[in-house]
């Protein structure tokens, strides 16, 4: 089960499109990678590596 992280000051941004983009700072705080290829992973997760398999 995921646990809930709540969002505070410097987890995200809104982009100028207004998406909502998490930071590096909130990622870690969550502690696993989703691998949905976001902006600011600090995982090292990479969409673009498992397209080219």
């Amino acid at each position: 089960m995921k646990k809930y992280v709540p969002i505070e000051e410097g987890d995200y941004y809104l982009t100028p499109e207004g998406y909502r983009c998490f930071t590096e700072q909130y990622h870690l705080k969550r502690g696993y990678c989703c691998e949905s290829g976001c902006r600011h992973c600090p995982y090292g997760f990479n969409k673009e590596k498992l397209k080219k398999k």
